[in-house]
């Protein structure tokens, strides 16, 4: 056989095909997932690897005792193929149960009565009546005549593919997959090597010779393709139509290296970007714009579980979500991947916000309580007392308040409150703190100022209010409110010996007749004198 012969290059690519085996199953052996069919596929590589580098060894042949021997060494893998091929798609569609080792033995009953009847051929010719070398042939070539058992074999092995073909074909039929391209390579793996048996078995291939080890070079660089392109293999969508779509929150399962290998309806109604195109695509690629807090993080410990709370904007509407990250851990500890959970809190998060501000708010004016007002209080004086920078305080009240409810009844008397407290809001700058103190009084608190300082913002205040009527009923009703400030001269100076001192100075305003401003200087109220 020369090199340059038809053989040699057919033996050429049929040892290329035996290294992809090697290789795919190599990949397979080291790269486990929790993927329930990664050992039916290792043994399928790895048969079809003995397969092919064996056929290369009888194609090289140079009698007839050595092409037998071969011959005998193919059959050591090709008839297990098939149902290895069988149990990966089981597998892949979900039917773990009837593929358990103790159950699956039966498939290979057939194949390893094959085995055996091809090693003790020359004792029953049952599987080969006769094989030959063929006359008139470049290199030494043999041919068969078919026995008994012969047909068996080809008859169970092509139902074996067909079977695996129906599962293939009935599970893309149940719904839309996102597994389409996965099942489209897998069915082609297998549809390819049986055309290619059938054409050889009728006698329709060049020189008569088996394509199917050079259909496994081509399969195998599909298996390649398809694993780098589509994540295949890694997570399998066993039990997915009844249990996966049907959850209520959205779920990804990613691979270690981040990326998608499957994701369902709720997933993708909550990021849009998450269409069957999204498979093997990484996490940050499809996790797109729309979440205030960016794309979630977590590490890689195998014992944690990781959270984070996400707002989400969807056109006009704002969701919220807890998201949850878990390690995928295969039995001896390892990790096979992420899933990721994405919890709709909206729902929880609004009563949450709603409740915080019923704790917060004052329901009439819409700023501070006192309750809250205090706690911010004395967080701001800690933090004046740390930095050494000035702290005031404001008290006021609106003055002859009664008169107003009586004269005029309690909703005016709201809409005053109301009415005080955006005249207030447009004077105050973003980092006061102004709440209703009580009633028709109220407080603020002026970080970074001093009793000066306090005093110009009250003494605005108090001319604001009193230059702008409240007009009811088409009456303007004049509304005034009296001043007392006070500053945090010393650090150990409780809040509420502060606002006592502002106390003291509103009372002293009140008494020396109202609409005034009267600071709390050295223990004495005095009157505010504009500079």
């Amino acid at each position: 056989m020369t090199v340059n012969s038809p053989i040699s290059h057919y033996i050429i690519v049929v040892i290329i095909s035996g290294v992809l085996s090697v290789l795919l199953a190599i990949y397979a052996y080291y790269n486990k997932t929790n993927f329930s069919g990664m050992k039916a596929f290792t043994w399928s590589t790895a048969l079809s690897a003995v397969y092919t580098f064996a056929f290369a060894f009888e194609l090289a042949g140079d009698s007839l005792q050595e092409i037998r021997f071969w011959i005998n060494i193919e059959y050591l893998g090709m008839p297990f193929i098939a149902p290895c091929s069988l149990l990966l798609v089981m597998h892949y569609v979900g039917l773990d149960k009837i593929t358990a080792s103790r159950r699956a033995w039966w498939l290979f009953v057939i194949p390893a009565v094959t085995l055996l009847m091809v090693t003790t051929n020359d004792y029953h010719r049952f599987f080969y009546r006769d094989i030959f070398l063929r006359p008139d042939t470049p290199s030494p070539m043999v041919d068969v005549v078919p026995g008994t058992w012969y047909y068996v074999h080809g008859g169970y092995t092509f139902g074996i593919m067909l079977v695996s073909l129906f599962l293939l074909f009935s599970h893309w039929k149940k719904k839309e997959s996102i597994y389409r391209k996965q099942m489209f390579a897998m069915a082609v793996a297998i549809g390819l090597p049986m055309a290619g048996a059938l054409l050889y078995v009728l006698g329709l291939t060049p020189l008569g010779m088996d394509p199917v080890p050079i259909i496994l070079c081509a399969t195998s660089a599909l298996y390649i393709i398809a694993i780098i392109s589509t994540g295949m293999l890694t997570v399998s969508p066993i039990a997915r139509e009844h249990i996966f779509e049907s959850m209520r929150d959205g779920v990804l399962v990613l691979n270690l290296s981040n990326q998608i290998m499957d994701f369902n309806s709720a997933a993708a109604q909550i990021i849009p970007a998450l269409t069957p195109l999204a498979i093997g695509k990484k996490l940050e690629d499809v996790w797109k714009r729309g979440t205030d807090s960016g794309a979630f993080s977590f590490g890689l410990d195998p014992s944690a579980e990781h959270e984070q709370e996400l707002k989400w904007i969807r056109g006009k509407e704002t969701y919220y979500y807890r998201i949850r990250a878990s390690n995928l851990l295969m039995p001896n500890g390892r990790i096979a991947g992420r899933t990721i959970v994405m919890i709709d809190v909206t729902e929880h998060t609004l009563l949450q916000n709603k409740l915080r501000r019923l704790a917060e708010i004052d329901g009439l004016t819409s700023i501070y309580n006192r309750t809250f007002f205090m706690e911010k209080s004395r967080e701001l004086l800690a933090q004046a007392h740390r930095t050494h920078s000035p702290l005031s305080f404001v008290l006021f009240d609106v003055d002859h308040f009664k008169q107003i409810n009586d004269r005029y009844g309690h909703s005016v008397g709201d809409f005053a409150l109301q009415h005080v407290v955006n005249i207030c809001q447009r004077q105050l700058g973003a980092d006061a703190l102004f709440g209703r103190y009580g009633g028709e009084e109220f407080a603020i608190c002026l970080p970074n100022a001093d009793l000066e300082t306090a005093g110009q913002v009250a003494e605005k205040i108090r001319m604001e209010i009193a230059g702008t009527p409240l007009y009811s009923a088409a009456k303007a009703i004049t509304v005034t409110a009296s001043f007392g400030v006070t500053e945090a001269r010393q650090a150990d100076t409780p809040l509420e010996t502060l606002l006592s001192e502002a106390d003291v100075a509103l009372y002293r305003a009140k008494r020396g007749g109202r609409n005034t401003v009267r600071l709390m200087r050295l223990g004495q109220a005095h009157g505010f004198v504009q500079n």
